[in-house]
C-alpha cells in the first residue's frame, strides 16, 4: 500500500514464473530495487533455495524488505554483507535456477 498525494494506492508486482519454459527467461539475479542497508542475509554460496524463499532483508525509508528468490536453485554468489549500505540496482544475490524436468 503506497499513500501519494492524499490517497492509498495498492501497487501488485509481476513474480516470474520459474521452470515453464526450462528456465528460459527466468533471471536467478537479485538486485536493490532501492537504496538501503542490509539488515539480515539468510543464504550462503551453495544453499538450494525454493522460489519465493528469503533471501535478505533490506531497510530502506525506515521499513524491512524483504528480498526473496525468484526461482528455485543454487546460491551461486552474495554480493552483500549484514550493515552494508547499497546501491539501487546493486546485485545482492546470484542463484542459478534449477533445470525444468524432462
Amino acid at each position: 500500500m503506497v499513500c501519494w498525494h492524499g490517497g492509498q494506492h495498492r501497487l501488485r508486482l509481476p513474480r516470474l514464473a520459474a521452470g515453464a519454459e526450462g528456465g528460459a527467461g527466468v533471471t536467478g539475479t537479485v538486485t536493490a530495487p532501492m537504496p538501503g542497508r542490509i539488515v539480515a542475509v539468510a543464504v550462503r554460496e551453495g544453499d538450494t533455495v525454493a522460489q519465493g524463499a528469503r533471501l535478505l532483508v533490506l531497510e530502506a525509508m525506515k521499513m524491512e524488505h524483504t528480498l526473496t528468490a525468484p526461482a528455485a536453485g543454487r546460491v551461486s554468489a552474495v554480493r552483500c554483507a549484514e550493515g552494508e549500505q547499497v546501491s539501487e540496482g546493486t546485485v545482492l544475490v546470484v542463484i542459478e535456477p534449477e533445470e525444468a524436468a524432462a
